[in-house]
């Protein structure tokens, strides 16, 4: 399977509601969440305590993901918080509905 079929998931995390963020990129989205609640998925969530999978789209191709992702990271806090809480009000930790 080619880079281009794959897909792909856009997410976003928080350490608590309405709190740090991290906007993320990945193909396998179970696996790259348990890297972060092991303190591996990156140096800014390890650090800050960013576990909770708040909010995730699933991309055709890791390509749009990747665009994606740019184009979330250059939003503001307020449109990113609408965002998260369009689907998730409570901003209730969304790994779970992974497994």
């Amino acid at each position: 399977m080619d880079r281009e079929t794959k897909g792909g998931w856009v997410h976003i995390l928080a350490d608590r509601f309405r709190g740090a963020l991290y906007v993320g990129v990945t193909s396998d989205l179970a696996a790259r969440m348990v890297q972060h609640r092991d303190g591996n998925g990156s140096a800014y969530c390890a650090r800050r305590g960013i576990t909770r999978l708040v909010w995730a789209e699933r991309g055709d191709s890791i390509e749009d993901c990747i665009e994606d992702e740019k184009r979330l990271k250059r939003w503001r806090r307020e449109w990113k918080f609408d965002l998260i809480e369009k689907t998730n009000p409570d901003w209730d930790d969304l790994f779970e509905h992974l497994t």
